[in-house]
């Protein structure tokens, strides 16, 4: 039997990602990449607030102090202060090397993970990108993994010892043994040869990953040893993470993106870029928060105020 989906919001977003669920406040937040937008939403009341950003937000991570986020910009990594607006920049990303940030998640001792994607001014994406984590201490380290075209996939095991991630390009899942130091990568789930490609993923109670295809229009449970168990359909052939939400962890929502489609394949998917709700029987986790202190940000003439950009 097949798992119904329904559409949570009708949001029409260029390129959907990112989603997380904050217990503290229960709203969903996620970005629209393309347009530079952070997307809350309370599923209590139906209400819907998009906040503006600098530049492109890839990722994000909440964070054990209250009030802040931890972003993944285009170009940087920065602290956001949501009730304020105040942004505290810390790292440049990459820089001059033709990428940006892409994918990321917190791990479940509190770092912040994440990967690039090469935007080639002409050409194909090669795998000039790389895996980085954001430390208790603000410090910023490449971790030694493979280098990427398209970074996605990264996700934990419910005990933290397994590190999930992927380069898009490839169609292949990988994980490796996690902790200050990654293990040998391993292959984890190979998708090659598929019409569509591995995009963003989450990790459920029981240690199942549950993985957006992008191009496949469907989210794909795997168990922790590889084996498929759970498959969920959705009207949208662009779909690009997943994340537990809900006052119970129960509802799985599903962000996807309009990007790229042609006029035909949009007359036929009417909804994609909309943000999707399944409840498929089983249960989340809360969300790591990354466990850096937004106070020992520097301050100065690179931190701004974005006051006044939520828009209803």
């Amino acid at each position: 039997m097949s798992t119904p989906v329904r559409i949570a919001v009708d949001a029409g977003n260029q390129l959907g990602e990112g989603v997380l669920w904050c217990d503290r406040r229960q709203v969903l937040l996620w970005t629209d990449i393309a347009r530079a937008e952070l997307w809350e939403f309370e599923p209590a009341n139906g209400a819907t607030r998009i906040h503006a950003m600098p530049e492109r937000l890839a990722s994000f991570a909440l964070c054990e102090a209250d009030g802040w986020l931890l972003l993944a910009l285009a170009s940087r990594i920065a602290f956001y202060h949501l009730p304020s607006g105040e942004l505290r920049p810390l790292h440049a990303v990459e820089p001059g090397r033709g990428t940006r940030a892409n994918d990321g998640a917190c791990d479940r001792q509190g770092r912040f993970v994440f990967g690039t994607l090469h935007e080639p001014a002409s050409g194909d994406k090669q795998a000039v990108g790389a895996f980085h984590r954001l430390g208790h201490d603000l410090s910023l380290h490449r971790l030694p993994l493979p280098a990427v075209a398209i970074s996605n996939s990264i996700a934990f095991s419910p005990d933290g010892g397994v590190m999930y991630f992927c380069d898009s390009t490839t169609g292949c899942i990988q994980c490796c043994d996690y902790g200050d130091t990654p293990g040998a990568v391993r292959t984890f789930v190979d998708l090659a040869g598929l019409d569509g490609e591995p995009d963003g993923s989450c990790v459920d109670a029981e240690g199942g990953l549950w993985n957006a295809q992008w191009g496949m229009g469907r989210v794909v449970r795997y168990a922790a040893d590889g084996d498929q168990t759970d498959v969920i359909a959705l009207p949208a052939t662009q779909v690009t993470r997943p994340a537990f939400g809900g006052a119970g962890l129960d509802t799985l929502f599903v962000t996807s993106a309009r990007d790229g489609l042609a006029v035909g394949a949009l007359h036929d998917q009417p909804h994609a870029g909309a943000l999707f709700a399944a409840v498929p029987g089983a249960r989340g986790l809360p969300e790591a928060r990354f466990a850096g202190n937004p106070d020992a940000a520097p301050r100065g003439p690179l931190s701004q105020s974005l006051a006044g950009a939520p828009t209803p």
